[in-house]
């Protein structure tokens, strides 16, 4: 939704945008020199290009492996729609980030604490008006996040399924973007259309590939490889294999009991799969990169050569 109901307002809001891509635009000649590895906030979008396929469930455990390894965890359900990571985990959440874009609340005001001590913005449900951000909506969240910066070490966006305008819009404005995909071949066409679309329409060129809900390690690599030479065929970009989860009776039994896996059955075959990837995400940190277009890159990742005064 847009709100802005005045030329006034509309006109501030264009303002704001100006600096905040002035000011990005002036690092990004610079931003290879800045060793944001260990001092930056780290930014990833989870994506996938349908429902289905256990996109909030992997974000939730990721989440919760990669605090348990000592990271300061931010998770922001960004399915504005339909959000239900606090339902995944049994959580009660008196506001919602609705509530931040209407005005109503500060983003620190809404976060609610998970399991192993994570930190979650939860997103309203049957609500329509958010579906679509305007740029008065995208200018405070980001600002809202900036207040942050000092407290969190990793920030997680689980986007909605799907290609509307706030699905490219997180994905666009995170550092990393991880997409999640299972075996069935509608889950790989699907994928490929929201890649191909981030490619080619936002420049977008790196992607992780997570394959969710297989037999074993073959069938994910067998995923993987099909999604690889579809867009090593038609597309200039690169995928990155970040890893599996099992498919998990126990995943399934967490689910109904509104409980993280990690947190019901920790030795679960799933259970090991989140703490893996956890692992591998938390060795594989790379430097922040800065893009053309407004992003969640928190001041502090490139503080040398982006003061405060560039927003």
């Amino acid at each position: 939704m847009n709100i802005m109901s005045s030329r006034p307002d509309q006109a501030d809001s264009l303002r704001q945008l100006a600096r905040s891509l002035s000011g990005r635009k002036r690092i990004q000649h610079q931003a290879q020199k800045a060793d944001a590895a260990g001092r930056g906030v780290r930014v990833i979008s989870v994506t996938s290009g349908k429902g289905g396929v256990g996109k909030s469930n992997v974000v939730a455990n990721l989440a919760i492996a990669l605090s348990q390894l000592g990271r300061r965890v931010l998770l922001i359900d960004a399915d504005l729609g339909v959000g239900n990571i606090d339902v995944l985990l049994g959580l009660s959440p008196h506001y919602t980030l609705n509530n931040v874009l209407s005005g109503e609340k500060r983003l620190k005001e809404i976060i609610v604490t998970g399991p192993a001590g994570i930190k979650l913005v939860p997103a309203g449900s049957g609500v329509q008006e958010y579906t679509s951000l305007g740029i008065h909506e995208r200018i405070r969240l980001l600002d809202e996040l900036d207040q942050l910066e000092e407290e969190f070490d990793v920030v997680i966006i689980d986007t909605e399924a799907g290609i509307s305008e706030n699905v490219t819009y997180f994905n666009t404005a995170a550092q990393e973007i991880v997409v999640v995909v299972s075996p069935e071949p509608t889950s790989i066409t699907d994928v490929y259309a929201l890649i191909k679309l981030l490619a080619t329409r936002y420049d977008e060129r790196r992607f992780k590939v997570l394959v969710n809900m297989v037999r074993d390690s073959r069938d994910a690599l067998e995923v993987f490889a099909r999604l690889s030479h579809v867009t090593s065929r038609f597309l200039d970009i690169s995928l990155d294999y970040l890893g599996c989860v099992l498919w998990d009776e126990r995943l399934v039994e967490s689910v109904k009991r509104q409980r993280a896996v990690l947190d019901l059955f920790p030795e679960s075959k799933s259970a090991r799969c989140f703490s893996g990837l956890a692992r591998l995400m938390n060795d594989h940190v790379g430097s922040a990169r800065v893009k053309g277009n407004i992003q969640f890159l928190f001041r502090r990742n490139f503080a040398p050569i982006y003061g405060r005064e560039s927003l």
